[in-house]
């Protein structure tokens, strides 16, 4: 199978990372100093992610407004340049092919970035709708590298190197352009760590230039790279729901708590007959957070059970770093999804208490996220 390398790769090596195989047949950092204290200092200070493996899709034409309104479950007509949106990608029956980001760059032209894996997919799924419109669909992913940089000190970093931006007023699900050692870059104000932050989207031949200048500036900042496990612990804290984890093609947005996002107003998009079915008919299970007793994670695909009865399967659990608390998620029956039941989970063969708890775990007021 094919081996890609992001335009950061020998200089997270260099940094000492840990590698191995992720999404898109690419190789990414799993971790550096490990995953605790880059969870803790993304918390604490600032941390730096490489996420050049996930899929960009540049769509432009006189219909790329209209091609990417009925592939999303969201709004693009909404959507003003500059704009960023969250959205889900259903199939006719609803069930989750990816959740992703739309960027509005002008009137006829559009940016989604995908997940890593679904990249493969999502390019022939957006090519195949392009038939008879005046909308072209290219994958850059490997003409763009896209270092995140997040935690309360991002900002501080970022207006250190950038001079030509307003990184004050950018507002969250916004973007702009400055300037880094003269490479253009594109700032959003977006991320997946529940932290004050932004992300980058800059050109792959001149990605290492502007990774070095992080790295030098970041230092009186007390920036850190992290991989992607303490991306997923930051994640679940912040109960963000991952796509291959705990969501997939045979569960809707409903399923995990993202029909905030569908826009059923909008006319018509691919699932909108099917979400319109679950929304009026409703759901027997829910995507709920758990905390476990001691000090070790449950495994993906155990049975939550209840005084012997089956409750539902866990879809990720770890370590909650910030809280001091083992966490999970877990796709559980409605009766019993109340904050507070008490449940169980085997761990190395042995019942284990679980209580199901109000999501997300951490930072539930999203102070932290608007700096």
């Amino acid at each position: 199978m094919a081996e890609r390398r992001s335009p950061f790769y020998s200089s997270i090596v260099g940094l000492g990372a840990a590698m191995g195989r992720v999404g898109g047949d690419f190789i990414a950092a799993k971790h550096y100093s490990g995953i605790a204290d880059e969870h803790l200092n993304t918390r604490k200070n600032v941390g730096v992610q490489d996420l050049s493996t996930m899929g960009k899709m540049d769509i432009k034409g006189a219909d790329a407004e209209a091609l990417v309104n009925h592939v999303i479950v969201n709004d693009a007509a909404a959507m003003e340049p500059g704009q960023v949106r969250y959205s889900t990608v259903c199939r006719e029956d609803g069930g989750i092919m990816d959740d992703l980001t739309v960027f509005r760059l002008g009137a006829e032209h559009f940016m989604l970035v995908t997940g890593s894996v679904n990249r493969l997919k999502m390019l022939p799924w957006l090519q195949h709708h392009a038939q008879g419109r005046r909308a072209y669909v290219t994958d850059i992913t490997a003409a763009v590298a896209f270092p995140t940089i997040q935690g309360p000190r991002s900002r501080d970093l970022l207006k250190a190197m950038i001079s030509d931006a307003d990184l004050d007023e950018l507002k969250r699900w916004a973007f702009t352009s400055g300037h880094i050692n003269g490479t253009r870059v594109l700032i959003s104000r977006t991320g997946v760590t529940g932290e004050l932050g932004f992300e980058l989207f800059v050109p792959a031949d001149e990605a290492t230039s502007v990774w070095d200048a992080l790295m030098r500036t970041g230092q009186a900042f007390g920036l850190k790279p992290y991989g992607v496990l303490a991306m997923f612990t930051l994640g679940l804290e912040k109960a963000y729901p991952a796509h291959g984890i705990d969501m997939d093609e045979t569960r809707t947005p409903f399923h995990v708590g993202l029909d905030r996002w569908i826009k059923f107003d909008k006319g018509d998009f691919i699932g909108r007959d099917a979400l319109l079915k679950v929304r009026d008919k409703g759901l027997d299970e829910r995507w709920t957070g758990l905390f476990l007793d001691g000090d070790k994670p449950a495994a993906t695909d155990a049975r939550v059970m209840a005084d012997g009865e089956n409750a539902g399967v866990v879809t990720y659990s770890d370590h909650g770093y910030s809280l001091g608390k083992v966490l999970a998620t877990a796709h559980l029956r409605l009766p019993f999804t109340a904050v507070g039941t008490e449940l169980s989970i085997a761990i190395d063969g042995k019942p284990v208490r679980a209580v199901v708890a109000p999501m997300p775990f951490f930072d539930p007021e999203g102070a932290r996220l608007r700096g």
